[in-house]
């Protein structure tokens, strides 16, 4: 498989452009366990960063998709998560909760709770984006 084409500009600098598939194949030897990224890169004759954000789109949206067909793009991370509302079991449970924010995240077996301050909700949507990214 030939990596990439070389684009001449009438005497500019060449830009390098790579397959879906190429890029998919070298994302795929990122994941691999105990592989690094800039390592993968310099294999591959790959800037480190360029190589970074081909893994980001990768975990945003699914998968290279083509660029020159228009399709529009979907993005992982912004799908819809169910949340389970725990029911308080006596009425000033209910009190209790509105005290503040608690979230519950499980990913491969490993579960964490996390307790945050209702007065702080605003910090915590920032915390949440950047966690499920």
């Amino acid at each position: 498989m030939h990596p990439s084409e070389l684009v001449a500009q009438d005497g500019r600098r060449h830009r390098r452009q790579f397959s879906n598939e190429y890029k998919a194949e070298v994302v795929a030897s990122c994941q691999q366990r105990g592989v690094s990224v800039a390592a993968v890169a310099r294999a591959h004759d790959l800037h480190p960063n360029l190589l970074r954000k081909w893994v980001q789109e990768h975990e945003r949206f699914g998968s290279h998709e083509p660029v020159s067909v228009p399709t529009v793009r979907r993005d992982v991370a912004a799908q819809f998560i169910p949340l389970q509302l725990a029911q308080p079991e006596a009425p000033g449970a209910a009190a209790e909760m509105v005290q503040g924010i608690a979230i519950e995240l499980e990913h491969n077996g490993l579960k964490a709770s996390i307790r945050w301050p209702l007065s702080q909700a605003q910090q915590c949507a920032v915390w949440l984006r950047e966690v499920m990214r």
